[in-house]
């Protein structure tokens, strides 16, 4: 190229497509959703696993990747949410069940992994191998350290774990632990270091590691198990200074939810999220000032917000995080029943906007089918994406698989659905319907084919929006949003014929592979 071709191409205006506010103009635009834009494709200069996914999804918590299950009977239990947070997200544990299971199964997560536990359950000589099997069946392990008077800061005298009473039966589980516990232990003295501790206890090849004291009183411990998620996780999602993994919630505005709240602040949770369609309510806010004059170390994430109006009164109730969408996920009916929410994209961009001003992250619950959805929410200011369809096929999911026409399927029902009403208080709580007499549905039951393990489909979500990432020429969501803020991300509006432009089009047959 000459020269003045050089000076000339320069000076070219190559301006194209649109700035966020001009796609969702309030003056010329209708409400729109993810299907009806794309964001158009800038520079590539790195390489797709250079990008960051990590996001702040609370005021006090940061995640790896953006990925957020939703609190769903047929989505969200104990194996979702330890899947969610091993794989850098992080799980809404449902709350249509008891306070003590629910309760139960934030415990379950919680101590799933560990860096020092300071708390450890201890048991004394006189107790009995029938009480280890107690706490086994109720926290789910019985690695036991023995100690003098069973309590934390007293002499550690030794430890009992499965092997050392795995083939005790019937009148053998009255024994003593003095005449069963190991006597043999790996310690280290208290001040150590977790780097330095984890190597001892990679040498030792031992189960537990016990922090003593100079007077060899026991302060803590360190497991094996917790070293080993710790190396095969690395992104997981865990609370600073302690390495459990994080862990939230849902629980309804109603005001007999305070005693579950009390029982889930006592099991270790770190986030709640308060479940209502509409959450711009005089019942909400008041349960987010109760829950931060009570609980001030739990973060609450609330909503369920579409408008401006709504995240400010939550935001100035004192939240720290949003939950964005009305009549969006699949299996929701609000919209058509009660004529009442929002398109998504419009909902998430605008409401995002607000946020943005107070530091308040959001997250986008519903219509996410795909991974350009989760990258269309996230560049309009979205932290996470919440999926419920999108997980509820997954193993870890709640329920059982079945097959209908050779399909290998999951049921997933809304819980606004008369289903979910039926089987727990919390669905109808949800929609403010727990003391009508007729049940006025929004929600369907349905099922959804069957994704093999949550992790694995994680990681195709995860290797897709960095890819996604890569295209649009931004290395991290925070370079993302300031690009769309400055207007240097672009959008463009799509027709009903370039939709289906943009999809599969033109073929006999074909088959649809996501990932392998």
């Amino acid at each position: 190229m000459s020269q003045s071709m050089k000076d000339l191409i320069k000076t070219v205006d190559v301006e194209d497509g649109l700035t966020a506010e001009e796609l969702f103009d309030r003056k010329s635009s209708v409400g729109m959703t993810y299907n009806d834009f794309l964001i158009l494709p800038g520079y590539i200069d790195f390489p797709a696993d250079a990008a960051n996914c990590e996001v702040q999804i609370t005021k006090n918590y940061k995640i790896k990747n953006p990925f957020v299950s939703s609190p769903m009977d047929t989505v969200t239990e104990t194996d979702m949410a330890i899947s969610m947070a091993l794989m850098g997200g992080l799980g809404v544990i449902h709350h249509n069940c008891t306070i003590k299971q629910q309760a139960s199964m934030v415990r379950k997560v919680k101590s799933f992994e560990n860096g020092f536990i300071l708390d450890p359950i201890c048991l004394c000589p006189d107790n009995t191998v029938e009480d280890v099997y107690d706490i086994k069946e109720k926290y789910g392990f019985c690695g036991i350290p023995i100690t003098e008077d069973g309590k934390m800061k007293s002499k550690l005298l030794g430890i009992v774990t499965l092997r050392d009473i795995d083939f005790l039966q019937g009148d053998d589980r009255k024994k003593k632990l003095r005449d069963v516990m190991i006597t043999d232990l790996v310690t280290a003295k208290d001040g150590i270091s977790l780097p330095e501790a984890n190597e001892i206890l990679r040498k030792s090849k031992k189960g537990k590691l016990l922090i003593v004291d100079s007077e060899f009183r026991l302060v803590s411990l360190l497991s094996r198990s917790d070293l080993i998620k710790t190396r095969d996780f690395p992104n997981a999602s865990i609370v600073p200074g302690t390495n459990q993994l994080l862990c939230a919630a849902a629980v309804s505005t109603h005001p007999d939810d305070k005693k579950r709240i009390d029982a889930l602040a006592e099991a270790g949770l770190d986030i709640v999220v308060i479940d209502s369609s509409q959450g711009n309510s005089s019942f909400q806010i008041d349960l987010i000032k109760y829950i931060k004059k009570t609980y001030p170390k739990i973060d609450i994430i609330g909503g369920n917000v579409v408008t401006k109006e709504q995240a400010r009164n939550l935001i100035e109730a004192g939240v720290d995080g949003l939950r964005i969408g009305m009549g969006s996920g699949s299996i929701c009916i609000t919209q058509e029943v009660m004529a009442c929410g929002r398109p998504q994209g419009t909902a998430v961009y605008r409401v995002c906007q607000l946020a943005r001003e107070f530091g308040i992250p959001c997250i986008a619950d519903g219509g996410i089918q795909n991974v350009g959805h989760i990258v269309k929410a996230l560049a309009l200011g979205a932290s996470g994406v919440m999926m419920g369809g999108l997980l509820a096929g997954t193993t870890e999911a709640p329920g059982e698989y079945f097959y209908h026409d050779g399909h290998k399927l999951k049921r997933y029902r809304g819980m606004g659905s008369l289903d979910a009403m039926d089987s727990g208080k919390a669905a109808a709580k949800r929609y403010y319907s727990e003391n009508d007499t007729i049940k006025v549905a929004q929600g369907v039951s349905g099922a959804v084919v069957d994704r093999g393990s949550v992790k694995k489909f994680l990681e195709y979500l995860e290797l897709g929006l960095k890819h996604s990432m890569q295209d649009i020429g931004v290395k991290s969501l925070q370079e993302l949003w300031e690009g769309v803020k400055n207007g240097k991300v672009r959008f463009e509006k799509r027709t009903s014929s370039a939709q289906i432009e943009g999809g599969v089009h033109g073929l006999f047959s074909y088959e649809k592979r996501l990932y392998q």
